[in-house]
């Protein structure tokens, strides 16, 4: 069966592969997978700022309301604001209109569990069946769903996260903090949650606006020129760029310097375990500093496969302190367990106003890794055989120490780590590598890479 969910929901270009025809039926077949267990589901729709937004929101409504379900659109909203509202509001499901940070031309669908969760692969699958085999529910006309809208989703948002860090010990730190949106949906959140901590805001790209006119929504370097130099010139604190669906936030200190996002998530896990461990939970891909302060605070570390709905299930299973991915996406437990940059920025605010100290000092204490990626072809129907030989071949292997098969194969190496880690929508392997040292990363890459081009050559 084709599969339509990625790792991050359904994603396309808008009109071609992302239309109304995909999205009306998702929403039939959404609709009666909720109808299965629930009389009346009530579902919460939101989107990000992107042109399409009202096209697909009408389109994914229509088709639960058709299966006898009730919509309540709250708006343009960040990812995690719609999570939050979906959990404290009592509501059985949640849809969220979004590409991430995709280019313009994307739009996205993701949905949301009544725990403000992710959808889990089991009901995604449960989903696509329906839709492929088309056997929707279609109640009579007495029984279609109510559409009505709310505003209060960023309020209550907002709320609570000011209710989960010390806002008296930040406001009075006075922070100054450039923010860039990258014209997201992070502006109608982000501004006034800086606002409310009592910090002096420089603003950067904060009117959200689907062409993405400051900058590409991705907050890499490259597109985040004017960030890094805004920040020295102002004397800022420090500067925080966000997504496109701001479920990311991406930290700049304040020298200018561009910070990974594998540093802030070590950050956040640092502190998360600081006073009595715990256990921290991040995917295979993640650097070992994560691993390495969280073992000094004597807390435990979980590996999970790729994506933020694994680690969040996880999180929740282990009662977990602290959890996320190094691409920005850090996860409180206790405000939610979802990726939420607005919450990342207040946190690391607190954090600040706790240590009394810069935020370049803090990140200078988190160990330092080099990290080397690059991929390689593989036919789809030979993934899975490559994979086990891999494994089996280097447990024989002892210059290895430790194989890990949660997400491709993982290999633990005396100077450091190789994953070899399958596209699960192209053919090809994604190669990380990890040491201390930049080239013996990517020697440790090569030679490995070169292993497995054998095992595939032989398959």
């Amino acid at each position: 069966m084709t599969r339509l969910f990625g790792t991050n929901g359904i994603r396309g270009v808008v009109n071609q592969d992302m239309n109304c025809d995909l999205a009306l039926n998702i929403g039939k077949a959404w609709g009666t997978y909720l109808r299965k267990t629930l009389k009346r589901p009530k579902i919460a729709i939101g989107t990000d700022a992107r042109l399409s937004n009202d096209m697909l929101k009408n389109s994914i409504s229509a088709g639960l309301l058709c299966t006898g379900c009730d919509v309540v659109d709250v708006g343009i909203v960040p990812t995690p604001t719609l999570q939050y509202t979906v959990r404290e509001k009592g509501y059985d499901s949640g849809v969220i209109i979004t590409a991430s940070h995709n280019p313009p031309k994307f739009n996205g669908i993701k949905g949301v569990a009544r725990d403000g969760t992710e959808f889990s692969k089991d009901i995604e699958e449960e989903i696509e069946k329906l839709y492929f085999e088309k056997k929707f529910n279609v109640v009579g006309w007495k029984e279609v769903g109510k559409f009505t809208t709310w505003d209060g989703a960023i309020d209550l948002y907002i709320k609570g996260i000011l209710n989960t860090v010390d806002t008296s010990l930040i406001k009075n730190k006075k922070f100054h903090v450039v923010l860039d949106c990258g014209n997201g949906a992070g502006g109608l959140v982000a501004p006034i949650l800086l606002e409310k901590l009592g910090c002096k805001v420089t603003e950067l790209n904060c009117i959200p606006d689907g062409t993405f006119p400051g900058h590409n929504s991705e907050p890499l370097p490259e597109n985040l020129t004017e960030l890094i130099s805004k920040v020295p010139k102002v004397k800022a604190d420090f500067g925080v760029a966000q997504d496109g669906d701001a479920d990311r936030a991406i930290f700049v200190d304040e020298k200018g310097i561009y910070i990974w996002g594998d540093k802030t998530l070590a950050l956040g896990a640092k502190y998360a375990t600081k006073k009595n461990g715990g256990i921290a939970v991040t995917p295979v891909t993640t650097s070992s500093c994560f691993d390495d302060v969280v073992s000094e605070n004597n807390g435990t570390v979980i590996h999970t496969a790729v994506g933020s709905p694994i680690v969040a299930r996880v999180m929740i299973q282990n009662n977990s302190v602290f959890g996320g991915e190094e691409n920005g996406g850090l996860i409180f437990p206790e405000m939610q367990y979802c990726r939420d940059s607005a919450m990342s920025i207040a946190k690391i605010l607190e954090i600040l106003a706790k240590e009394n100290r810069r935020l370049s000092e803090l990140i200078d204490e988190i160990p330092k890794y080099e990290v080397y990626k690059t991929k390689m072809p593989c036919p789809h129907d030979k993934k899975e055989l490559v994979m086990k030989k891999l494994a089996d071949q280097t447990k024989k292997d002892e210059s290895v120490l430790k194989v890990d098969e949660t997400d491709g194969v993982k290999l633990y190496l005396n100077d450091g780590w190789v994953l070899m880690r399958p596209s699960g929508t192209e053919p090809i392997f994604r190669v990380y590598a990890e040491s201390k040292d930049k080239s013996k990363a990517e020697n440790i890459a090569i030679t490995y890479k070169k292993i497995t081009e054998k095992i595939i050559a032989s398959a």
